[in-house]
């Protein structure tokens, strides 16, 4: 794997462009990869509902669920499916719209600084092996094309967001991603 740092995108990831992301701030370091979950609907695996999602194309009409978000416009840098394969919605160099209200130890607007990994799943129900495998691959490229993000600046949703969200939930096993 390897990152394009002229464009931002990774080699190995499937492109499927979200319009929902703009710039980040100038002079903006990255800093900080924050883990999520999303399955859609929830707690189903399979599909293309959240390329639709991201991509502001998703069916109302397709699941009861839809139209609680049929009106957010929300993107993530990377999802991770459960059979370990990529896609990337925005570029690294991108603000995806992925963190919402958001702080980290004092520092507001996490999506300005940082890079968002959805993993398919729910926070109840264990994660694949694979996804596990290919986020450690992920995390160490990613520490080494931008070396802000230490160990200690990987983080869940639910780290940055404690007081409306949860994710990657219980179900995520920290001690498999931080030695």
């Amino acid at each position: 794997m390897k990152i394009d740092l002229r464009n931002g995108l990774l080699d190995v990831a499937r492109q499927v462009p979200s319009p929902n992301c703009d710039a980040r701030p100038a002079g903006t370091d990255i800093e900080l990869l924050v883990i999520h979950n999303i399955s859609l609907p929830p707690g189903c695996f399979e599909g293309n509902a959240i390329d639709c999602f991201f991509t502001n194309t998703l069916d109302i009409e397709a699941h009861p669920y839809y139209a609680e978000i049929a009106d957010l416009r929300v993107s993530a840098h990377l999802l991770l499916r459960r059979d370990g394969s990529i896609i990337q919605y925005v570029p690294f160099t991108q603000r995806a719209w992925h963190a919402g209200v958001s702080c980290f130890q004092g520092r507001e607007r996490c999506n300005d600084y940082s890079i968002g990994i959805e993993l398919e799943g729910t926070d109840e129900q264990a994660y694949e092996d694979i996804q596990y495998q290919v986020l450690e691959q992920l995390i160490t490229l990613l520490a080494q094309t931008y070396p802000g993000i230490q160990p200690d600046r990987i983080v869940g949703h639910s780290d940055i967001a404690a007081s409306r969200k949860t994710d990657p939930g219980p179900a995520f096993d920290w001690s498999k991603i931080r030695t």
